[in-house]
């Protein structure tokens, strides 16, 4: 009898595997809002799906009075455009100070521990200073989304580029190599898809450092919209919302994976399905 370490679902039963709770979660909330609707009809707490569809038709395909916008989508353009330079980035910040910091050993002894240190330091405790250097426009929360994720992505490198095998940079030297071959032929392809993967771990903090500063000082973006309607208990436009950012992150998480295993499958190869 195999033992359950080594089992493993088939294609079809691990997609029906990670559905699963998903369908629980939608019945319990069937389930609870059907009970709390049928207590009092104008509950505005648990929703029923013809208020989420309601809200939304008004939200996503309907021009605002006031801009003539559809509010939805504008707010979905302006936060993926936040995320995305932000992200964008911070991963070329680390990528860059990574890697020197992973091979050349001055330069992590005298960059590193600041590293460390701009890491353990609470994003969420600097937002107003940031409101105060950077005043209220795009630029602090784009900074917010950098600092926030960047300390992290640096380490990371850092730490991959310390994992390559030295065997690799002494024959890489033996054949004549300087440091900058060296990190462009040697460390870079190998901690490429190792940042690839770090960006889509650091992407539940970056929509959370978007979210918050969107919702302190914003005039629109999906953060903004959520805490602007949480004052009249619109949880018919708060849930789809949350649901919309979800799918977002999910979509560009898929997509970098996808990017990933396109460019480096070697790396992929090494991993655990489905990682």
């Amino acid at each position: 009898m195999k033992k359950l370490i080594n089992q493993h679902p088939t294609k079809p039963f691990r997609w029906l595997l990670g559905v699963f709770p998903f369908i629980i979660l939608l019945l319990f909330y069937i389930g609870a809002s059907n009970a709390r609707l049928a207590e009092n009809p104008n509950d505005k707490l648990l929703p029923a799906f013809s208020s989420f569809s309601d809200a939304m038709q008004r939200m996503a395909f309907e021009p605002s009075k006031r801009s003539g916008e559809y509010v939805f989508w504008q707010d979905t353009i302006s936060s993926l455009e936040r995320l995305s330079i932000g992200v964008g980035i911070s991963a070329l910040i680390a990528l860059t100070i990574g890697v020197v910091n992973g091979v050349i050993p001055f330069v992590r002894a005298n960059l590193s521990p600041l590293v460390t240190a701009i890491s353990l330091v609470p994003p969420m405790a600097i937002l107003p200073v940031l409101f105060i250097v950077f005043g209220l426009g795009e630029l602090s929360k784009i900074v917010l989304i950098a600092i926030g994720i960047t300390p992290f992505l640096i380490r990371d490198m850092q730490q991959r580029a310390l994992e390559i095998p030295a065997e690799q940079v002494i024959k890489a030297q033996t054949l004549g190599a300087n440091t900058w071959q060296i990190i462009v032929r040697v460390v870079l392809p190998q901690v490429m898809p190792r940042l690839i993967a770090s960006v889509r771990l650091s992407l539940g903090s970056a929509w959370l450092f978007l979210i918050a500063a969107e919702a302190i000082a914003s005039t629109d973006g999906l953060g903004y919209r959520i805490f602007l309607v949480r004052r009249y208990l619109s949880m018919d436009v708060i849930l789809p919302y949350v649901l919309w950012i979800t799918l977002l992150a999910f979509a560009i998480d898929y997509v970098l994976r996808l990017l990933s295993q396109r460019m480096y499958p070697w790396f992929h190869s090494q991993t655990p399905e489905g990682a």
